[in-house]
């Protein structure tokens, strides 16, 4: 019970103990406050006035929300705690930053890595790139390299034969020939070299596209943007790449596990400060043709979509866990059923959930005691 109700519940018995009917001579008040039966209504009157404003103080506000369209997918910033003066420029921020790396590492529209694919495709080093891109992109190749070229945003020109790079794309097979080039000439991010402030690449079929990354790196700009605000308690929220600062009053963060093949969540979990969760489905982005899938996650080695899991999740908290959570899940779904707990302990990763074909899920253990399984007629295998 909240210290008001306990003020109220106070007040109410003092009240209690009041006469029900007053005679003038126990107090003098305006005859207009007094009732016909000589009770005076001054105190129901104060007591409702006390009653309505302390309950609203009760009340818990909810949190303060905004939505945009960045990166292909929704997000959503929700901040806990504040009001709406501190907490509106805050997440305008957040958003306002969103739209600035959506035009620095767009992968077809024009950017700044953009005009890094293009250089590349030319043979020659590219102008001179925003030192944050450099960043990004040896961060990029050091994953690549831990996960052993599953995880392989040099592949963007793969991605774009199979029609992803789009919004929106059709339902149609690429030349099996033209797959079967690109694999060959085996783009990986080994190839790039870096000049200073330029990048280069003696692979001329490198394209670069960081779609499985930049979601991860945002949610930790977002991060750090709201807490320069002075934002202790929010949760940012990126197509399913989750971040949370705090808590949400007196409880953790509460999200939902997307189900891949129904709608609605397939488990809950609770997500405490600084730990984040992200998502590699085949249900986001892909179509079908002749009752077959074909989702956005192409495996490196073979050209072709990954086809042996549905969904991979991963937990991860600590330094750079946006991006961790939105690096870490691809190799792993690519790996498959036979190769996803070895990847995960090589992408350092502790708790993951994963969905094989057949809609078989299993989670290691650590993670599978946090979560609230909702899908009755799928159990939950545990695995260490």
């Amino acid at each position: 019970m909240c210290l008001i109700k306990v003020f109220l519940v106070a007040m109410g018995r003092w009240i209690s103990s009041f006469p029900r009917r007053l005679e003038p001579s126990q107090i003098k008040l305006d005859s207009r406050l007094r009732g016909n039966d000589g009770t005076y209504r001054f105190l129901s009157l104060v007591t409702l006035s006390l009653v309505a404003a302390l309950l609203a103080g009760c009340a818990e506000r909810p949190p303060y929300k905004q939505q945009a369209y960045v990166f292909g997918t929704l997000v959503e910033v929700s901040v806990y705690g504040e009001p709406d003066a501190k907490a509106k420029p805050a997440v305008d921020a957040v958003l306002a930053d969103f739209d600035r790396l959506h035009r620095l590492l767009h992968a077809w529209e024009p950017s700044d890595l953009e005009r890094i694919n293009a250089a590349i495709a030319a043979g020659k080093p590219s102008d001179p790139a925003p030192h944050e891109v450099i960043a990004l992109l040896q961060d990029a190749a050091a994953w690549s390299a831990r996960s052993d070229g599953l995880f392989n945003p040099a592949i963007g020109n793969l991605i774009g034969l199979w029609g992803f790079h789009s919004d929106t794309f059709a339902a149609r097979l690429p030349d099996p020939s033209k797959v079967a080039t690109l694999v060959a000439a085996k783009p990986d991010m080994a190839d790039l070299r870096f000049e200073g402030d330029r990048v280069a690449s003696a692979n001329p079929v490198v394209r670069l596209d960081l779609g499985g990354y930049a979601k991860g790196y945002a949610l930790e700009r977002a991060a750090g943007l709201l807490k320069e605000h002075g934002v202790k308690n929010a949760l940012i929220n990126i197509g399913g790449n989750i971040l949370a600062l705090g808590q949400h009053g007196k409880r953790a963060w509460k999200v939902g596990i997307q189900h891949p093949r129904q709608s609605g969540a397939i488990a809950t979990l609770e997500l405490h400060d600084g730990e984040a969760i992200g998502t590699s489905g085949d249900y986001q982005r892909y179509f079908e043709l002749a009752g077959k899938r074909y989702c956005h996650l192409i495996d490196p080695r073979t050209g072709w979509p990954a086809t042996g899991a549905q969904a991979v999740t991963v937990l991860v908290r600590g330094e750079h866990a946006g991006t961790r959570s939105d690096v870490t899940s691809k190799p792993m779904f690519i790996a498959g059923p036979s190769g996803w707990r070895g990847m995960a302990e090589r992408m350092g990763v502790a708790d993951v959930l994963f969905i094989d074909a057949a809609g078989h899920a299993s989670a290691t253990r650590t993670l599978a005691g946090r979560l609230e399984w909702l899908d009755q007629t799928a159990p939950l295998a545990v695995v260490e």
